[in-house]
């Protein structure tokens, strides 16, 4: 489920029977929302029935969805929707049980629950990490295995060098030349991937912050 080139992965979810699109959505974004959910108390399954509700909200509300980057990030725009469903379904939460009431897409867009600047940081920071993963399936098998091992040891295990080098029988100059090719392709497939997805994706953090 590779992003194509044009148009964009959130143009495309505009035609709701994109199936291949929509999987790469879900595929990305569900342990984003997940993670709010569990970090906010959710039970597992509470967890994955929020999840449920942001795709269709997301599929209700986007095609108002605007592009324009001075109106802010897609990634802005869905965390705002997953945090209102949050809201909504923690307040439909009665001591004896979950409610049956529901929130229109219009209204929870229209909601504005207090700031929490601490979940749209995890939020940004699991987007980082789910896309370091993306791109890392997708670009290993373009290298050899010493090559990709050379990075993943140093770059994303953390392991010395000189202790890399030793293991696969390589100069730590070798050693730096791959890890300094792996981690070029990985910012190109990442640049991909949130072009794609009409997200910024902010500073450039390094394969190991990424994990």
């Amino acid at each position: 489920m590779e992003p194509t080139t044009r148009p964009s992965l959130v143009l495309r979810l505009r035609n709701l029977d994109d199936e291949a699109a929509w999987a790469e959505f879900v595929q990305i974004y569900e342990p984003l929302v997940y993670r709010i959910g569990r970090a906010k108390g959710l039970q597992h399954s509470d967890a994955q029935d929020l999840c449920q509700d942001v795709f269709r909200g997301v599929a209700g509300a986007i095609e108002r969805w605007d592009p324009d980057p001075a109106k802010g990030s897609f990634r802005g725009w869905l965390f705002r929707i997953a945090r209102n469903l949050l809201v909504n379904f923690l307040a439909r939460q009665p001591r004896g049980g979950r409610g049956s009431g529901r929130t229109s897409v219009q209204e929870l867009l229209e909601a504005q629950p207090a700031n929490d600047s601490q979940a749209e940081a995890d939020f940004v920071a699991e987007f980082k990490r789910r896309a370091f993963r993306w791109a890392a399936e997708r670009v290993k098998d373009e290298f050899t295995e010493s090559t990709w091992r050379a990075f993943w040891r140093t770059g994303v295990d953390g392991q010395p060098v000189a202790l890399v080098a030793k293991e696969l029988g390589m100069s730590p100059g070798a050693i730096y030349v791959a890890r300094s090719r792996v981690l070029a392709r990985l910012r190109e497939r990442v640049q991909e991937l949130t072009a794609e997805s009409g997200i910024l994706p902010g500073a450039d953090a390094d394969a190991s912050e990424s994990l």
